[in-house]
């Protein structure tokens, strides 16, 4: 059944009106993606990243990857507006995990850049990003980070009033005709509380400043009837639904849910090939509050996903890719133990793949994960120590060969507190990454990227040493924090150009195979807020005036031969100013990214862009419901901008300029 029969209710458009409080102290939120206790982002070890409430409003996308591009340390794969997939310090595919609410998203999203993650922003509570080694809570497959979007499906706690919660939003874009709605609705009965939210969105191809295909490569590839003004063959149709409910007692929780989406969208890199994607997913939920004596928290969850795409050549059925399986984890939180405070758990995933049609380039796969860990901290002011250790125990089984893998993880972090504002953390960490089945199985041509990949089923484990070094600062005239890390990588796992081609129909695509060898990646992140103006009083109406800036930096490379890894990030830097008076509010924000010249073999430097974003907003609010009206504008100057952790950056540009109208009621 297609989800564009359920409700038309929304997609969460941009917002740009925020809290008054002059000084905020957005440091101070929780987090649970970075620690099993409950930690703020100024008490991780690890720099993190969230984003909620207006801000996320403001900042969602139709894809995750578009969602967080641009926060420090973030890029995205920008396979068109159908797929993008984030990007964490240059480390993509399976070494970024993405979750929902503590387990996997289940799809093919690290099969392929045209394959899209199977997860729409639209109504989500808050998008959470551990950078660095993460690797203690959720396995080496999480070396780059974490991403973990967080929904209200399964509520924990009871419902407040009588009256149900929710939002509604809607918005229409100019340059790519977008037209999206989104909406949800919580209430409750006594212990028990329901959850309903919806989105349908859909847009038509994207209108561009000039060409689609980049300058050098319309040099060195004349054709006749160049795409000028509009990118061809990236229209969008999506739809989505879930329903949960959950029952809360004084002394935990239980809850269940069911969603599901349905996405069709054009690849860009072929002019007739779309992608007919279709995920429905269960998830059960659950807690118990100090259970026994020694035990403060027993954290459950589990879910199933079924999970298939189509992709079709004009009307004809080309390639299928189905996955399906389940993940559970169980965290233990204990009492105290002398100084230690922590917890154990243990989590398990199995899924089998298969990939169907002519492209298929993937045997089925069967793949089964096992894993114990363990995260404690002790805390000797101004000094706190955060360590864990991860085992996992990996199966893939296919029709050509069987491999098991036993990897090991482990971290070690100080936090050191100065002063009540000021945080300075050291993170050390150590990860066995065992290679997926696409590195171990891949045999045979990838449209998608142009190229014919050989994967080599005798790889071994992907070792890597990281050092993490932040300091942060949570309140006061200037907030924020600033970050430097390194990477080690023994044996690192990339496809490698062979220097042979595969001919299929007169056309000649490069080989390349799966290798390991040595790699660097090392760079920083920065984000400061300068809050401009002095605090309101009673007599001063509420304003604030605050300067962000934002910058982050990557460098990766081949330590034998110093040559560039493929898709790096250049140098990027985002200047915003966001002024609030009342129930007024206005943006403008830069976005510059330099050139990116350090290129691997078969890959063309990209272009640096500067981009010039602004917004206006006003905020109704009658009894409790309250509305944000909002106009922004994109790319004002209608520049060309080429991502280069794409592959489709030399034919598919940013969009140009456009315009942005909606509104958002949350009652």
């Amino acid at each position: 059944m297609k989800f564009s029969r359920l409700l038309p209710l929304l997609v969460s458009a941009p917002v740009f009106a925020q809290s008054p409080d002059l000084l905020p102290t957005r440091l101070d939120e929780l987090i649970v993606t970075g620690s099993p206790l409950d930690r703020t982002l100024f008490q991780l070890a690890q720099p993190a990243t969230v984003l909620n409430d207006a801000e996320l409003a403001e900042k969602v996308q139709p894809t995750l990857g578009e969602t967080l591009n641009g926060q420090p340390g973030i890029s995205a794969t920008y396979f068109g507006p159908g797929a993008s997939r984030p990007i964490i310090r240059g480390l993509g595919d399976d070494r970024v995990r993405i979750l929902q609410n503590g387990t996997s998203v289940l799809d093919v999203s690290n099969v392929s850049p045209d394959h899209a993650v199977a997860s729409d922003p639209s109504n989500v509570r808050s998008l959470e990003v551990v950078r660095g080694p993460a690797t203690l809570l959720y396995g080496p497959n999480a070396v780059g980070g974490v991403v973990n979007i967080i929904d209200d499906r399964i509520p924990q706690e009871r419902a407040d009033g009588k009256w149900p919660t929710g939002n509604f939003a809607t918005h229409y874009g100019s340059a790519d005709r977008m037209d999206s709605y989104s909406g949800a609705v919580t209430w409750g009965v006594g212990g028990f509380v329901f959850h309903l939210d919806a989105f349908t969105r859909q847009s038509d191809d994207v209108r561009l400043p000039g060409f689609a295909r980049s300058q050098q490569l319309r040099e060195s590839d004349p054709q006749p009837d160049e795409a000028k003004g509009t990118l061809p063959n990236n229209a969008t149709d999506s739809t989505g639904a879930a329903l949960g409910g959950s029952y809360v007692w004084d002394q935990g929780y239980f809850g269940i849910s069911y969603s599901g989406m349905d996405s069709l969208y054009g690849t860009v890199a072929e002019k007739d090939v779309t992608i007919d994607l279709r995920q429905r997913r269960w998830d059960l939920q659950g807690a118990f509050y100090t259970p026994t004596t020694g035990i403060k928290e027993i954290n459950y969850k589990f879910s199933y996903t079924d999970y298939e795409h189509t992709e079709f050549e004009g009307s004809e059925v080309g390639t299928q890719f189905l996955i399906d399986g389940y993940n559970a984890r169980v965290e233990v939180i204990h009492e105290k133990i002398g100084m230690l405070e922590g917890a154990v758990g243990v989590e398990t995933q199995a899924n089998q793949f298969s990939a169907l049609g002519a492209e298929a380039f993937l045997p089925r796969v069967d793949n089964q994960t096992y894993s114990l860990f363990a995260y404690e901290e002790i805390k000797l002011t101004p000094l706190t120590f955060q360590f864990g250790v991860r085992y996992d125990h990996q199966i893939n089984d296919s029709e050509l060969v069987t491999r098991n893998f036993d990897a090991l993880s482990t971290s070690a972090a100080v936090v050191y507190n100065p002063t009540k504002d000021y945080a300075i953390s050291l993170a050390l960490g150590y990860s066995q990454r065992p290679p997926t089945y696409v590195e171990l199985l891949a045999d045979g041509l990838h449209i998608a990227t142009g190229t014919f990949e050989l994967g080599d089923p005798d790889l071994g484990k992907e070792d890597s040493l990281s050092l993490d070094l932040s300091m942060k600062k949570k309140s006061g005239r200037v907030t924020g924090g600033v970050s430097v890390f390194y990477y080690r990588f023994s044996d690192f796992i990339s496809l490698q150009p062979t220097g042979a081609d595969f001919s299929e129909d007169g056309e000649d695509f490069p080989i390349f195979a799966y290798q390991a060898g040595a790699a660097d990646f090392y760079g920083a992140e920065l984000e400061a807020t300068f809050h401009l103006l002095e605090p309101a009083s009673e007599k001063k109406p509420v304003q604030r005036l605050d300067l962000t800036f934002r910058a982050d930096y990557v460098n990766a490379e081949d330590r034998d031969t110093g040559e560039a890894l493929p898709r790096i990030p250049p140098f990027r830097s985002t200047l915003l100013f966001d002024y609030q008076l009342e129930n007024f509010g206005a943006r403008l924000e830069g976005q510059w990214a330099a050139n990116q010249d350090r290129t691997a073999k078969y890959e063309s430097p990209t272009d640096g862009y500067f981009l010039i974003n602004a917004g206006v907003s006003y905020d109704v609010k009658i009894a409790e419901v309250a509305t944000t009206i909002y106009v922004k504008g994109v790319n004002l100057l209608d520049q060309e901008a080429r991502q280069s952790t794409s592959f489709l950056k030399d034919i598919a540009p940013m969009p140009g300029r456009g315009l942005v109208v909606g509104l958002r009621t949350v009652f």
